[in-house]
């Protein structure tokens, strides 16, 4: 029987780390994943301000870790310290941040159970009523500042530690050219704004913004449009969700319903 994505090159965005599970998947429903890193992830410059927190983590009621990055880079230093104050109340901002979380013992975990962004964690109940709960945030460089913002007009008494640095890569792009000059690349995955920015960046060419592109947040696929892509299909979160969209596009049996948009 053939397998849905049979002989379909799928470009793989993710940093290098972390994209194994999805082409995982992509290869087993007979697809071709081709890694192409659109962001780096790296440690930040100086590691006294972050060390200096972590010593303090008694001082705070909540931890918010921002994304998986955030939990390896955070919890790898913590780990080596101290162990997490019990009192301490933690807080992920998907199921894959609070699994890696896992990864390192921690139980107990507040996540949103659907999406996975900063407005979904200040629906939670937990971080409705803050006023004078003192909350840390680990998270990268030059990240959405709406989570923080609205848990100041709420009255927390708010500190970021910045525990990892994004950066483009410095990839030879030359033989992702040849693969859309032969017209084999038939989808892109991107999980962040950022990173299809820098997409378009290392690319530089128009007929990028002509392949099917799926993306996993409707806020992505907004940045998408606005650089004028052509095709976007906006799929549910994580891995799983991409998988599907990709699975839904390219069945030929399929109805296409896909949970989104696409451009026309």
């Amino acid at each position: 029987m053939t397998k849905p994505l049979a002989g379909i090159d799928i470009l793989v965005t993710r940093p290098a780390h972390q994209a194994g599970e999805l082409a995982a998947k992509i290869r087993i429903a007979g697809g071709n994943p081709v890694l192409f890193p659109v962001l780096e992830i790296l440690d930040i410059p100086n590691l006294h301000p972050l060390l200096d927190l972590i010593g303090r983590l008694d001082e705070f009621d909540i931890a918010i870790f921002i994304s998986p990055n955030a939990v390896v880079k955070a919890m790898n230093l913590i780990s080596a310290k101290r162990t997490l104050p019990a009192q301490l109340k933690i807080v992920a901002v998907g199921q894959g941040t609070a699994k890696e979380l896992g990864n390192f013992g921690v139980t107990g975990v507040v996540a949103p159970a659907l999406r996975f962004d900063s407005e979904a964690l200040l629906d939670l109940p937990l971080l409705r009523q803050v006023k004078g709960k003192r909350i840390v945030i680990f998270r990268g460089d030059n990240g959405r500042e709406l989570l923080g913002e609205s848990l100041l007009k709420r009255g927390a008494v708010l500190e970021y530690a910045k525990c990892y640095r994004r950066v483009m890569p410095k990839s030879d792009t030359a033989p992702l050219l040849r693969a859309w000059a032969n017209d084999k690349m038939k989808a892109i995955t991107i999980t962040s704004s950022e990173g299809l920015r820098n997409l378009c960046e290392m690319v530089g060419e128009a007929w990028l913004k002509k392949t099917p592109l799926f993306v996993s947040h409707v806020r992505i696929a907004q940045a998408a449009g606005n650089l004028g892509f052509a095709h976007v299909i906006l799929t549910t979160a994580g891995d799983d969700g991409l998988l599907e969209g990709l699975l839904n596009y390219f069945r030929p049996e399929s109805t296409r319903e896909i949970r989104g948009l696409e451009k026309p």
